[in-house]
């Protein structure tokens, strides 16, 4: 990730990144494939996914905001 950065190498690599709408899901960092290069996430990639991804990922975002609601951020 650091020589992605730091060598502006625009290279996809899987990475949490704050999500805004992307996969459905908003307002949450999740673990998506992005593009990073010299200014951090460059892009956030969306594939594609069969419905039975759209659900697990659907259903890890939901662990996550459970989580962060316990924890108060």
């Amino acid at each position: 990730m650091v020589e992605a950065i730091l060598k502006d190498k625009k290279k996809i690599l899987p990475c949490a990144a704050y999500l805004e709408g992307e996969y459905g899901i908003k307002g949450l960092y999740v673990g998506v494939p992005v593009k990073l290069g010299a200014r951090g996430i460059e892009q956030i990639i969306e594939i594609k996914l069969t419905p039975e991804e759209q659900t697990a990922l659907d259903k890890s975002a939901a662990s996550v905001k459970e989580l962060v609601a316990v924890i108060g951020v």
